[in-house]
């Protein structure tokens, strides 16, 4: 159990670690690129940081079931890759269908990989919104400021 423990843990900073990492990364994208985003149109390019955050988050949610897969293939806990991706992703995701079982010796692992997923999943979600929210705000701001120089031209 405390094997168990210890494996879900290092895993579940790994793949938080790993996410805050590129939050940090994607953040320093969209910092470089404020001055573009201020300018008008805005609309096509909130568009764009929505797709380019959600597609940063689906990569995330990739990242740590292939992190849990790798992590459940090398303990030997299953034979295959297949099964291991797909386990990872049905308890990453909290679906859990249990056509694919850990053994009683590995079972808090799974749990704990659903745990991580939770997690990150709603972290992620809380990204996301932030940087909608961030830059949509500057935007309106930014149009703001330009109203107010334009009346005092």
């Amino acid at each position: 159990m405390i094997l168990q423990i210890a494996i879900g843990s290092i895993m579940m900073v790994a793949t938080v670690i790993f996410a805050g990492l590129s939050a940090w990364s994607m953040e320093s994208l969209f910092s470089r690129s404020h001055n573009w985003l201020m300018r008008e149109p805005h609309r096509p390019k909130l568009m764009l940081v929505v797709l380019l955050t959600a597609l940063w988050a689906l990569l995330m949610v990739t990242a740590g079931v292939w992190l849990w897969a790798i992590c459940f293939r090398v303990l030997g806990i299953f034979i295959t890759m297949e099964a291991a991706v797909y386990f990872a992703l049905v308890s990453y995701t909290t679906l859990g269908y249990g056509d694919i079982l850990l053994t009683h010796e590995w079972r808090i692992l799974g749990g704990m990989a659903a745990a991580n997923g939770l997690l990150n999943i709603g972290l992620l979600t809380a990204l996301l919104v932030e940087a909608l929210r961030h830059v949509r705000l500057s935007q309106l701001e930014a149009r703001r400021a330009q109203a107010l120089s334009g009346e005092t031209d």
